[in-house]
């Protein structure tokens, strides 16, 4: 299963981004650690980690602690060893929560004739679809992105990426 892992990094002189190889990692700790060594001294920490344009699962840290993670559908813990490590913890399917909001992409990165797999409108995302509220993602949002049909991961991390003011640095990743 081939993947994609960008870090977004927020320091005192704003937003910057990272591919991270998850290569060997041993547990969602050890990925911890290598989002931590991206920049030891950020305020916050994510990673968007997309596979085969399916499931996306993120990660947040805060000051380099209390690691918080989301993913978009619980079977990636299924299928696959690196699933397994970063969601096959969480049991928690996300739940209860207000009727999704209407999404309206702004952000694509791919062609809209495309062949290509979309979300699947029926996952289970599991996690704590919170973890960006504060940085302007509700929940809500965050699932509604993730349900809609025909939104990519690279697409929900785009939209992602465009309220935080960093999309044109995690785009040109995916182009190198």
């Amino acid at each position: 299963m081939s993947y994609f892992a960008a870090a977004v990094v927020r320091e005192k002189g704003g937003w910057t981004a990272a591919e991270l190889s998850l290569r060997g990692a041993a547990d969602v700790d050890e990925v911890a650690e290598r989002l931590r060594d991206v920049a030891p001294d950020a305020d916050l920490s994510l990673l968007f980690v997309e596979a085969d344009d399916t499931y996306l699962v993120i990660l947040r840290l805060d000051e380099g602690e209390d690691l918080r993670v989301f993913g978009s559908d619980s079977a990636y813990a299924e299928e696959s060893r690196l699933g397994a490590l970063l969601v096959g913890d969480l049991k928690t399917s996300v739940t209860g929560l207000d009727e999704p909001e209407e999404v309206r992409p702004a952000a694509t990165s791919g062609d809209e004739d495309s062949d290509q797999p979309a979300v699947d409108p029926e996952a289970d995302p599991v996690g704590e679809a919170d973890l960006l509220t504060d940085l302007g993602v509700p929940a809500q949002r965050l699932l509604a992105l993730c349900a809609h049909e025909g939104m990519m991961p690279a697409d929900v991390t785009a939209e992602i990426c465009q309220v935080l003011g960093c999309v044109d640095d995690v785009e040109e990743l995916r182009e190198v």
